[in-house]
């Protein structure tokens, strides 16, 4: 007998999420570029929506299917708001996934460098995470089927990927789902979905409207509303059904529900920072590209820098750091210790980025 409570075996070996640094040099302000948070700042429409429901008051619970949220998105993207589920953010629904299809005894697949949630939940749903290679930085398709086994329940991908920014065409994406068993759940996180100016991609809408095991994940954290929380799953009624059961009673709160709606209705906003971050995403891609760095080619709102070696990322991390340009170290989280994630931000700072990395082997 313990001494105190003991938590499920398991939970003491999960690395928690780390995100990237806020805080600048001393004595240096700082611009963060390490979250993939708008530039452009938040929808007007949202915000005010926002502001409106905090007028209204806060004794109130939220309504709790966020149906308001739901109706929104089903007459921007063409969808029954029956089919999905909001949350707080999309890592919350993600959770709830895992927790809903994964158990002790089973396995999820993920690729090598996928967003870093998903071994967390995979750990704390009891099952075991398989890591799937990839080819130059992208999911491989042939190589996600080949880690299937008779235990697997659950696959996850990024799609445009986080922290690579590569993705997956419609046609692999396809061919993904057509290789997996009817009884795994393929989760298509679209996390990203809102900057992708590839002409053949999809976010997964088709996918799940035509097959009973997929499911699509988005968020509101890169259009403006990172500080409200705001996820949404698109699903069959079953699987909407089932992870409702299990949600948080009220789990987006009311200004949220409300902000979101707008940003989502907002094309406007929504047009003209899809079209600045392609703008700046080029720019940059073609400004560091050199012999000595490499930018992968991004799909997201960032793009991801590789070095020649660990030690050269680090000193171009510093060199940033000091001049107060926060970006994203992914070596201990991704396992790219020779590549740095850099957030597409005002274009003060993306030029201020090229002049300080053209001495790490960029062009100015």
């Amino acid at each position: 007998m313990s001494d105190r409570p003991v938590p499920r075996p398991g939970l003491l070996t999960i690395a928690p999420y780390v995100p990237g640094r806020s805080q600048a040099a001393p004595g240096v302000a700082p611009v963060k570029l390490s979250a993939n948070e708008s530039p452009l700042g938040t929808s007007p429409r949202a915000l005010h929506a926002f502001n409106q429901a905090v007028s209204e008051g806060l004794e109130i619970y939220p309504e709790g299917t966020s149906k308001h949220l739901r109706v929104a998105l089903g007459e921007v993207n063409g969808l029954d708001p029956d089919q999905i589920l909001c949350g707080n953010g999309s890592d919350d629904i993600l959770h709830l996934l895992a927790q809903s299809f994964l158990d002790v005894g089973h396995e999820a697949i993920m690729s090598r460098y996928g967003f870093s949630v998903y071994p967390i939940i995979t750990a704390a749903a009891g099952a075991t995470l398989v890591v799937a290679e990839e080819t130059d930085y992208t999911a491989d398709v042939d190589a996600m089927l080949a880690a299937v086994t008779e235990r697997t329940k659950m696959v996850f991908l990024a799609n445009p990927n986080n922290p690579t920014g590569t993705y997956l065409p419609a046609a692999e994406l396809e061919r993904l789902h057509r290789g997996l068993r009817p009884d795994i759940l393929l989760v298509i996180d679209s996390a990203y979905a809102d900057f992708v100016t590839a002409g053949d991609y999809t976010a997964g809408i088709e996918l799940v409207d035509n097959a009973r095991n997929v499911v699509m994940v988005r968020t509101f954290s890169k259009i403006g509303l990172a500080a409200a929380r705001v996820g949404w799953m698109y699903g069959r009624r079953e699987i909407v059904d089932l992870v409702n059961r299990i949600r948080s009673p009220f789990n987006l709160n009311r200004p949220a529900q409300y902000a979101a709606a707008e940003a989502a209705r907002d094309i406007e906003f929504n047009t003209r920072l899809r079209e600045y971050n392609a703008d700046w995403r080029d720019w940059l891609t073609q400004s560091l590209n050199s012999n000595e760095m490499r930018v992968v080619p991004s799909q997201g709102n960032f793009i991801l820098v590789l070095f020649p070696d660990a030690a050269r990322a680090s000193a171009a991390f510093q060199a940033l750091y000091q001049q107060g340009l926060i970006v994203r170290e992914v070596g201990d989280s991704y396992g790219i210790p020779n590549g740095l994630r850099i957030s597409i931000g005002p274009e003060d700072a993306m030029r201020r980025v090229v002049g300080i990395l053209k001495d790490f082997g960029g062009r100015p």
